[in-house]
């Protein structure tokens, strides 16, 4: 087991509703081809796309799986933002589901949450979930040169990481995605929000095998420092976690948060398929 400051961190409730699905008007999305299509994607109660599911192939644009959740005070869901981490608990406090029990597994506009086929029966947009909030401040203390990002301590004793030597660990991925081919989300703080990869090269997609890809999957992306924003570092590594669907907007595509970045050389990656946040979870069997 890697050492950490797991102890020290502080668990704190933070809530949000689920969210009512939008559309800006007049509704149309140009694709990569120039043409004007109508999708349905972000936000809302989304039945039938779960974490393992494929992040490829769906009739919509940026799906997020399973229930999305904001809060509609801007500093309140900024907290919402901020504090939560993959892999939080989060429970259902009103509604028909009340007490209902979910797994936090994305952030995108909203945050992202799993929960059983049973209680999205009776779930319904408005209803509140609370979150128990930790990880925020969690550390490797023997690998102070890797910063975690966004990753509970329930997340972080799941992904079956390695330590390698004393200035080096090893993380298993489903797969490695070329820095050339990110996106949406360069400019943004990696501490909030994700960023796109381009998918509109659907031949370079398959001959990658990213098309392969599923919701959920834990990635690398070699020469790219994620400290701050996202931007191209000789050896520096990322690794990243596929939260959202494909999208056919030009420089958009399945969505990648960021998870832990190191500045040097000093993470290792082996490719392993089942990598996926569902398996390591317990959220699938795909």
């Amino acid at each position: 087991m890697l050492r950490t400051n797991a102890d020290q961190l502080v668990a704190m409730a933070v809530a949000g509703s689920v969210s009512q699905p939008t559309l800006r008007a007049p509704g149309y999305i140009p694709d990569n081809d120039g043409l004007a299509v109508v999708l349905s994607g972000m936000a809302g109660i989304v039945y039938n796309v779960r974490t393992g599911d494929p992040a490829f192939g769906w009739a919509a644009d940026h799906v997020e799986p399973g229930v999305s959740i904001a809060n509609g005070d801007e500093k309140q869901d900024f907290a919402l933002h901020y504090l939560t981490c993959i892999g939080n608990k989060a429970t259902v406090t009103s509604g028909l589901a009340k007490g209902q029990k979910g797994i936090v597994t994305g952030e995108h506009a909203r945050m992202l949450i799993d929960f059983s086929d049973e209680t999205y029966e009776a779930l319904a947009v408005g209803d509140t979930i609370q979150i128990e909030a930790l990880g925020r401040g969690l550390a490797l203390l023997d690998y102070p040169h890797i910063e975690l990002k966004k990753m509970s301590p329930h997340l972080l004793e799941a992904m079956r990481i390695e330590a390698v030597n004393e200035r080096t660990i090893r993380v298993p991925v489903a797969m490695e995605l070329p820095a050339r081919i990110m996106g949406s989300g360069a400019e943004l703080n990696s501490e909030y929000v994700d960023q796109d990869l381009m998918s509109g090269d659907r031949a370079l997609m398959a001959d990658l095998g990213i098309d392969r890809m599923k919701l959920g999957d834990l990635v690398v992306i070699n020469h790219v420092d994620h400290h701050f924003g996202r931007s191209y570092r000789k050896d520096a590594v990322s690794i990243g976690l596929c939260i959202h669907g494909d999208s056919v907007m030009t420089g958009h595509g399945p969505g990648i948060l960021t998870l832990m970045t190191c500045a040097t050389p000093n993470i290792q990656w082996v490719i392993d398929e089942t990598a996926n946040l569902g398996r390591y979870l317990g959220l699938t069997t795909n």
